[in-house]
């Protein structure tokens, strides 16, 4: 809009407030320049009736940080990334819930991407999160190739491994013992009488799924017997996929005592199938999935399952980042363990 030969606005022209700063809102609460940056960076160092009238002032006067200014006068921000294998699994939906908690508790932001399971996505997005400036990032990796990984910890970007074990000392990683989540579901499935049992599984280049095989295999040998569950493999892990393995497994005919599913979304979709086709679940077959996702005990079967501690694993995952962002010197790394539970439901009997 143009402005009159004197230089004021047009008559009736809007009257634009200017925008509040941070020398404003620290006359307002009474206090420094200093202290106001300290509770909008490191509110932990302000004493909670100085950060109360700090937060009340910011409130008041309708202060909004310049997040992208804040970002190119200090180098970095206050946000990360979160990289799932696959957005529609309500298991990294819960997981993701824990990573939110916290960097809201601790005044940072979180840009949520997923790969797909895409080792090229993965390397896409990792990429695009390095030039968005994020201070560190949560990473479900697609494989065990860590090589990513360190062009981001080149960076200076703090890396964390979710739901994937590290092998190196120099990397953070929180994860669940798959191998004995696996072990846990298929000797369920053994003492209960089954023998022949089938797996059906993604892709056995994914690390959960081979290690989810791997404790089945330790089951039937731990029960002495020299037999392994016979592998279904199927290109994704969603029920669909996991109606395409019921289907495969009808056609064989004679059906596996038990099935063993590598996720829940897929024993989901293998119990419809079997039910649609007159397969008394667990008469005939019995059926165990995998993550305990909210679902499973509503199911027209209550699904078996082995639980996770998801909301848990993303909690402390945010944690061990956001403490080596703030401390990257004094920063200790950790690979932190979950072990899983067997939760028994009708599907199993």
């Amino acid at each position: 809009m143009g402005t009159r030969s004197d230089g004021t606005p047009p008559t009736g022209a809007a009257q634009r407030p200017s925008a509040v700063g941070i020398k404003q809102v620290a006359r307002h609460a009474g206090v420094s320049p200093g202290t106001v940056s300290n509770v909008l960076n490191r509110p932990e160092r302000v004493a909670s009736e100085t950060r109360t009238r700090v937060e009340q002032a910011i409130q008041e006067l309708g202060f909004v940080r310049n997040g992208s200014a804040s970002t190119l006068r200090a180098g970095q921000g206050r946000t990360i990334g979160l990289m799932v294998l696959d957005l529609g699994n309500p298991f990294f939906t819960d997981m993701a819930r824990g990573v939110e908690d916290v960097v809201s508790e601790r005044g940072y932001a979180v840009i949520l991407c997923s790969s797909s399971a895409s080792p090229a996505r993965e390397e896409r997005n990792l990429r695009m999160l390095a030039e968005q400036r994020v201070r560190g990032v949560l990473v479900t990796p697609v494989d065990d190739d860590a090589g990513r990984l360190d062009g981001l910890r080149e960076r200076g970007i703090a890396t964390v491994m979710l739901d994937h074990t590290a092998t190196r000392s120099n990397q953070c990683s929180v994860a669940v013992d798959d191998v004995a989540g696996g072990e846990l579901a298929v000797a369920h499935l053994l003492a209960r009488g089954a023998r022949d049992i089938a797996y059906v599984t993604g892709p056995l280049s994914i690390r959960q799924c081979a290690d989810r095989r791997a404790g089945a295999h330790r089951a039937m040998r731990t029960a002495g017997w020299d037999l392994t569950p016979r592998d279904v493999i199927v290109p994704t892990m969603t029920p669909r996929a996991g109606q395409e393995a019921a289907e495969r497994l009808l056609a064989e005919r004679p059906l596996p005592d038990a099935i063993f599913c590598a996720n829940d979304l897929l024993a989901m979709g293998v119990l419809r199938v079997l039910l649609q086709a007159g397969v008394d679940v667990p008469g005939d077959v019995a059926l165990i999935g995998y993550d305990d996702i909210e679902f499973t005990g509503a199911a027209a079967v209550p699904l078996s399952s082995v639980r996770q501690p998801t909301y848990q694993l993303g909690r402390i995952a945010t944690e061990l980042l956001l403490n080596e962002c703030d401390n990257p010197k004094g920063h200790a790394h950790q690979q932190v363990m979950f072990q899983p539970e067997l939760i028994v439901r009708e599907s199993t009997g």
